[in-house]
């Protein structure tokens, strides 16, 4: 594994560390509905205080467009100290007096959050200017948002150049798991990439079939594929125009030996609606005035006989219309085989993506996976095989 500079390689003892962290976490009536992402850091915090460093913590809010007081981290700071059990103190900017003021209060082991990075302009445009104000404040920068990491802003990527740079403890764990799913996997290794459209995911097929023994393909996107191959797919979800691209990398999966493993079957229904009656139907037999909504029982198996076969499972996406019932049942079944695989250690599991973290929760499993990530578009680009800013700069 590419090593990265963490938390064991620096003591954080009286200093000052601005702690990046992810704490866009969703809100209603002015309170967290989802307190997922700060467990996911408290260890973090809780660590360097325990250290007696000083955290600070930088993080962003939403997309406001200059100062907003909705899109304030006050709200959030207040939550994130319930879930850490310490105080966490506020400052209501990032940079300037008032950030400068609230860390000279500190005392080793206090915790601080800054306001909102993106505020400022700059924090975006990855300012050099705003980089330096950022870095008077701190003595050392530790990255814990592997969901903002695909982005090289100021607090994700920009400090990174100017002050001593760790991976965080929900960094490193990201990291570790994806090194096991896709960096140095047991194999065989599949990807189960679903969801509704090719057209968001050409670069993630196009670089999973280069990296994976099998790769199945659900949701509207397999319909793509079907009907690239002539299969009349009636009136369900598809991006015709894009059958050209689904042949390529068909042929692309082949030059590179990885099996491509479309439903043979499909689960229809007349009405895009919860609970309309469906029925199991052969490719060869689609009426043209139904949708394919799920995979078909045929499909159901095939899917089971997959992960059965693999070491290592990387999961994007449902592979049917998991928030409509019954049409839900092709992800479920295949998200309850996989977490048992998992949990009779025949299987390591890494999921991603906000719609596969949704049905896995449906599922009730994602705490069966081996590790399921919250970074969404992070994730995907990583799928992809780009390089992430954020990581980059964290190489040793």
């Amino acid at each position: 594994m590419t090593k990265f500079r963490t938390l064991d390689d620096v003591d954080v003892k009286g200093k000052r560390v601005l702690l990046r962290v992810d704490l866009n976490v969703p809100m209603e009536n002015g309170h967290v509905s989802d307190a997922t992402r700060l467990e996911r850091v408290a260890p973090t915090i809780n660590e360097i205080a325990d250290k007696g460093g000083k955290v600070i913590l930088l993080a962003h809010f939403g997309r406001p467009k200059g100062r907003d007081a909705k899109d304030s981290l006050k709200p959030v700071a207040a939550a994130l100290s319930q879930v850490i059990k310490r105080p966490v103190a506020f400052a209501d900017d990032c940079i300037g007096e008032p950030a400068a003021n609230a860390i000279a209060a500190l005392k080793d082991g206090d915790v601080l959050c800054l306001e909102n990075t993106r505020f400022h302009k700059e924090e975006e445009k990855n300012d050099p200017a705003f980089v330096a104000e950022l870095a008077k404040l701190g003595d050392i920068w530790v990255n814990d948002a592997f969901s903002a990491a695909h982005r090289a802003h100021a607090s994700t990527e920009g400090l990174g150049h100017k002050l001593p740079a760790y991976a965080g403890r929900t960094m490193q764990a990201e990291l570790d798991a994806l090194d096991k799913a896709l960096g140095r996997p047991a194999k065989p290794v599949i990807a189960i990439v679903g969801g509704a459209k090719v057209s968001t995911k050409i670069d993630l097929l196009e670089n999973l079939v280069t990296k994976v023994d099998a790769l199945v393909i659900g949701g509207g996107m397999a319909n793509t594929f079907l009907h690239a191959q002539g299969v009349q797919i009636g009136k369900s979800l598809a991006e015709k125009d894009l059958a050209a691209t689904a042949l390529r990398i068909m042929d692309k999966a082949e030059a590179a030996n990885c099996a491509i493993i479309l439903p043979v079957d499909a689960t229809v229904s007349f009405h895009f609606a919860a609970n309309s009656p469906s029925f199991a139907y052969g490719l060869d037999a689609i009426p043209p005035d139904s949708m394919i909504l799920d995979v078909g029982p045929q499909s159901t198996a095939r899917i089971h006989a997959a992960i059965d076969d693999a070491a290592t499972l990387v999961w994007n996406g449902p592979v049917g219309a998991f928030e409509l019932t019954p049409f839900d049942r092709g992800t479920m079944v295949a998200a309850k085989h996989a977490a048992e695989r998992t949990k009779a250690k025949k299987l390591i599991s890494v999921a991603g993506g906000g719609d596969t973290v949704a049905a896995l929760n449906q599922a009730g499993v994602a705490g069966d996976f081996s590790y399921v990530s919250t970074a969404g578009g992070a994730f995907l680009e990583w799928m992809e095989g780009k390089p992430l800013p954020g990581v980059e700069v964290l190489k040793a």
